[in-house]
C-alpha cells in the first residue's frame, strides 16, 4: 500500500482554532482544530496565543507548534476522509485523561 507524501506550503488562521492549509499539489483544506484539542499534547493549543504560533516545519513540511504538537500532512490533506475518526479519537483521549485523574 502506498502512502502519498504531501507538503504544507501555506497556513493561514481564519478562525480561533481554524486554519486554511495549502498543500504542494494545490489542494486547500480549511480545518477547525478545536474538536481535536484533547489530551496532553493537543489540549495546550486551546490557549489561543499558543495556537496562533502554528508554523510549517521546514524539513517535514507539516504544521507544528512550539509545544511539540503536529499533525500528519497526509491526514490534513485528505481531511474529509479522516475528520470523523480523528474527532472520535480526540474524545477517547479526553475520556482516558478523565479516568486517569479520577
Amino acid at each position: 500500500m502506498s502512502h502519498s507524501i504531501y507538503r504544507v506550503v501555506n497556513v493561514e488562521q481564519v478562525g480561533p482554532y481554524e486554519l486554511c492549509i495549502t498543500f504542494d499539489d494545490g489542494v486547500t483544506q480549511t480545518i477547525d482544530f478545536q474538536p481535536l484539542l484533547k489530551g496532553p499534547l493537543y489540549e495546550p493549543l486551546l490557549d489561543e496565543v499558543l495556537f496562533r504560533q502554528v508554523d510549517i516545519d521546514p524539513e517535514i513540511h507539516t504544521l507544528v507548534w512550539p509545544n511539540g504538537a503536529d499533525f500528519d500532512p497526509a491526514t490534513l490533506h485528505d481531511w474529509p476522509k479522516y475528520k470523523t475518526a480523528m474527532i472520535q479519537l480526540a474524545k477517547k483521549w479526553e475520556k482516558n485523561m478523565k479516568n486517569v485523574t479520577t
